[in-house]
């Protein structure tokens, strides 16, 4: 008979990869210990997968630091950096609150993504992502969206929230008038800025430390530059899995894998 399933956990291990690696969830769904309430939307349905550090630092940021002049671009106190980094790096439960300068934690998050081990964008797609900057319209945004179904889970979970959260400061870098008409200064930083300062933290070619790593010629420099701009001036669009490209994996599902088939459909 046919086999009904409403929890990931009454699936077999290898139906579990497969789910997983479908991408067509809400993982509020899945992990029933998250809080009510949210609505995360996540490549990944088992959970989101982003490290404390950069979800708090980008909290920080959006609550206290959307309207300060220069964002990441003014100097920070190295000791108060190394400071939180430490306290991040021990484990604890470090708490961001309007006391710590924006300029500080700016400078932390650069220094995270800067330091990863692995580039949030794997090396080995450095060259991939770079020769979209050569396409144009559909076919570019077409090629970066299947580009990021290939980054693991973590990677890909934490770039959607880096990229929205740099969206959001681009979106405050012209001044504005308040309700009664008071003048709400610009951060400055549009996304050609922010572009410039995170895409060499973002897109590496080789590792920290070693040798030229730290050197990148002119042309990869603004080849660089122009994918990440595209990534967070439409990176609502490239973490959407279209209806178009659910009914394609459901098909192929069902030729192989066809026992989850039900329990696909019931969370539609």
């Amino acid at each position: 008979g046919a086999m009904s399933v409403d929890s990931i956990s009454d699936l077999s291990d290898n139906t579990s990869k497969l789910l997983e690696a479908l991408q067509l969830s809400h993982p509020h769904e899945l992990d029933l210990r998250r809080s009510r309430g949210k609505k995360m939307l996540s490549l990944n349905p088992i959970t989101w997968q982003v490290p404390r550090i950069v979800d708090r630092c980008c909290q920080h940021i959006e609550t206290h630091g959307l309207q300060t002049v220069g964002i990441f671009r003014v100097g920070s106190s190295k000791k108060r950096v190394q400071q939180l980094r430490e306290e991040f790096d021990q484990g604890l439960d470090v708490f961001l609150d309007e006391h710590q300068s924006v300029h500080d934690v700016a400078a932390l998050l650069k220094e995270f993504l800067r330091d990863m081990p692995d580039s949030l964008i794997p090396r080995e797609l450095y060259d991939a992502f770079l020769s979209t900057a050569y396409m144009e319209g559909p076919a570019q945004l077409a090629t970066l969206q299947l580009l990021l179904f290939l980054l693991p889970p973590c990677h890909s979970d934490t770039l959607q929230r880096l990229l929205r959260f740099l969206g959001e400061v681009a979106r405050h870098a012209e001044s504005s008038r308040g309700p009664d008409g008071q003048e709400i200064p610009g951060n400055k930083m549009t996304v050609s800025n922010l572009a410039t300062i995170f895409g060499p933290n973002i897109l590496q070619k080789e590792k920290p430390g070693e040798r030229d790593s730290g050197v990148m010629n002119i042309e990869d420099s603004s080849t660089v530059i122009l994918v990440l701009q595209r990534l967070i001036e439409h990176h609502q669009a490239l973490f959407m899995v279209s209806p178009e490209m659910q009914q394609d994996i459901l098909r192929r599902v069902f030729q192989t894998d066809p026992d989850v088939i039900d329990y696909l459909l019931r969370r539609k």
